[in-house]
């Protein structure tokens, strides 16, 4: 059976920067064990197969894939496939659109508004599918900065701490004194293994970050890990950055309104990406929270399976 897809770079309005993403349109009627080991063939941080909802008013379902496993959620594959949706179906208008759709994911359905203006890279941004939470577990602390090649001291800034986070998939998030010591870090899969928790079944992510940025307008510099994943290191992660906001809401005890926050990551592996995350905050605590980016096609054909 020849199935349809596209390869979509999110999270940038270049080609060849951003994530890249494989969108397969036609994913009915795979099994699980084909979808992973499509994914594994592309060889991307996400393949996201698309299939028919069970609820008319929903306008897909996801599957969402790694190299390494099934995720219930994940942020450039929302805005990647809210894109492609929108450009598949309206590519060939005239007129500057504004849509609202939703996707349905493991995690649960997925409000999504897109943007399409002639000329320009698709925009679309989701509201977050579950508030984030914190996720208490104890944390070697030391074992982390080895597996960063980073001093212990250097982990922490300002009442930032390391914490495990979840918007539906779990992070390690690491903050890190200033952006050279991001930048300059080297990741170690093999003691991050023996240091990093299991959350919920699966080893964490570490999502490494600090205030700042190479671009001008960067609130925060991150870069993300993941060998359980199988990607050794991501150009962006939106489900990250979706448990970012609840530790930038709690350790900045950011006060009632609404705060925008642009995260850049990708930098240090030649894929620049940003990440648009606004935060409604009230009574101090998150009210409501969406995460958005550009999506730019670069490839598109046939998988004879």
């Amino acid at each position: 059976m020849a199935r349809r897809y596209c390869i979509y770079d999110v999270f940038t309005d270049k080609k060849l920067s951003g994530n890249p993403l494989a969108v397969i349109f036609d994913g009915d009627s795979l099994a699980d064990e084909a979808m992973q080991e499509i994914a594994r063939e592309m060889n991307l941080s996400e393949t996201v197969f698309i299939q028919p909802s069970t609820n008319a008013a929903y306008a897909a379902r996801l599957r969402i894939f790694t190299p390494g496993r099934e995720l219930p959620f994940a942020g450039h594959p929302t805005v990647g496939t809210a894109v492609a949706l929108a450009e598949r179906d309206y590519g060939a208008r005239e007129a500057n659109m504004d849509l609202v759709c939703v996707l349905e994911e493991n995690v649960g359905p997925v409000r999504c508004a897109v943007r399409l203006r002639k000329g320009e890279a698709g925009f679309a941004e989701f509201d977050l599918p579950r508030k984030p939470a914190r996720i208490d577990l104890p944390l070697d602390r030391q074992g982390i900065a080895d597996a960063l090649s980073v001093k212990a001291s250097h982990i922490g800034f300002e009442n930032h701490v390391a914490s495990i986070w979840s918007a539906g998939v779990p992070f390690l998030m690491i903050p890190l004194h200033n952006l050279a010591t991001v930048q300059n870090l080297e990741f170690d899969p093999s003691l991050w293994v023996k240091a990093a928790p299991f959350v919920e079944g699966s080893l964490a992510s570490a999502y490494v970050y600090c205030r700042g940025g190479v671009h001008h307008q960067a609130k925060f510099h991150a870069r993300m890990f993941s060998p359980d994943m199988g990607i050794f290191e991501d150009p962006a992660t939106g489900a990250a950055v979706a448990a970012l906001s609840g530790a930038i809401r709690h350790f900045d005890a950011l006060p009632d309104g609404h705060h925008p926050v642009l995260v850049e990551q990708g930098v240090e592996i030649g894929r620049s990406s940003f990440i648009y995350l606004h935060i409604d905050v009230k009574d101090a605590e998150i009210a409501r929270a969406r995460i958005g980016g550009q999506a730019v096609k670069l490839a598109e054909g046939t998988l004879d399976l």
